[in-house]
């Protein structure tokens, strides 16, 4: 999945309001789940229509509602009349590319987040939009595709532990919310065990396929930066907000959320600055290694120019040399040359140059 959602031309110059889908369209089929509970009671089912859900409007028990396709527009608009949900509203949720925010309309609430996962196939992150609508005794959870990270949350409906059938849907909306930084800290362990093993190729082996590793990984970050960031002003705002639709008691769990939230950004920039210096270390092992090379050939070059010198002057077209008439001139001269090289890589070792 592409993870800049490519906005298409046809949403350009529409009025404001106009619920067109911007983004990929991924499901072919729609799949809708219903929990209702109260602390009596408890049912889950499969909506074949969205309809069904509202047929409950008047009951007290709180109604979760999590549809998988939020390119069927149809649904949105459906939702939205029934509930009296604004137009912006409805736009913001069929478009893809929204950045984390929180807004309240008063009589309901719409947060939108990024629920991130890791690919093990693409062996890169995975970003998918979740918008949050908040209305008395409904949760509407509406996602681009099918599967989320909210297993734990159905799971505990089901069992009825902590007493989250005791609360209402506030408390769920802050589990929700919960389950997806909560699955942040998987994303960044798996950012962690990559710097961990470009750092032990960036010692063993420098190579441009570390620095093109290093990139990418860079990129990561700032993807992660981009999607997690603006969750803290999201967290904020619901803590100080003073809607009715959140109890006081709610905003205590919401802080424990928010210093998660806070944990994980400041990871981020701790792997923002370790990505940045390992980029100066492979330039500079790259410098050093140059300097080595460098170093190596000056040395070779300083032993051949006194060798060079003597084959020059015993190499010049004079009639009368003469060396050139001694016995032993020729085997003089390489005594002569090998003592010379021998001489002055002693003395480079000497100078610790070797």
């Amino acid at each position: 999945m592409s993870r800049v959602v490519k906005r298409t031309g046809k949403g350009i110059g529409v009025a404001p309001g106009t619920l067109i889908h911007v983004g990929n369209k991924i499901n072919e089929n729609v799949h809708m789940t219903m929990f209702e509970y109260s602390e009596e009671s408890f049912q889950e089912k499969t909506l074949y229509q969205v309809e069904e859900a509202f047929a409950l409007k008047e009951n007290p028990t709180v109604k979760w509602i999590n549809v998988d396709a939020i390119d069927k527009v149809e649904i949105i608009e459906k939702i939205g009349n029934e509930f009296k949900l604004h137009p912006l509203m409805l736009e913001d949720i069929l478009n893809t590319a929204q950045r984390p925010k929180f807004d309240d309309y008063d009589d309901y609430l719409y947060i939108v987040l990024k629920m991130l996962y890791y690919n093990e196939k693409s062996n890169e992150i995975t970003s998918e939009q979740v918008s949050f609508v908040l209305v008395p005794n409904y949760v509407f959870s509406l996602q681009e595709f099918e599967g989320d990270v909210f297993e734990n949350v159905r799971e505990r409906l089901r069992s009825g532990k902590r007493n989250i059938r005791k609360t209402g849907p506030d408390y769920l909306v802050y589990a929700l919310i919960d389950a997806i930084v909560d699955s942040y800290f998987a994303v960044i362990e798996k950012i962690a065990d990559k710097i961990d093993n470009l750092e032990a190729e960036l010692i063993d082996k420098p190579d441009k396929d570390v620095l093109k590793d290093i990139h990418s990984l860079k990129r990561e970050i700032i993807f992660l930066r981009n999607s997690i960031w603006p969750l803290r002003e999201v967290i904020n705002s619901l803590i100080r907000s003073d809607s009715p639709l959140i109890d006081e008691n709610i905003v205590l769990y919401l802080r424990d959320v928010y210093d998660h939230t806070i944990q994980i950004i400041d990871t981020i920039e701790i792997y923002r600055e370790i990505l940045a210096n390992m980029q100066e270390t492979y330039i500079s092992s790259l410098s050093n290694r140059t300097n080595e090379i460098m170093k190596i050939l000056t040395i070779f070059s300083a032993i051949f120019i006194p060798l060079t010198f003597l084959a020059g002057v015993y190499g010049m077209n004079f009639r009368y040399l003469p060396e050139l008439e001694w016995r032993i001139g020729y085997g003089l001269f390489w005594i002569i040359s090998i003592a010379v090289a021998f001489f002055m890589l002693r003395y480079f070792r000497k100078k610790k140059w070797l």
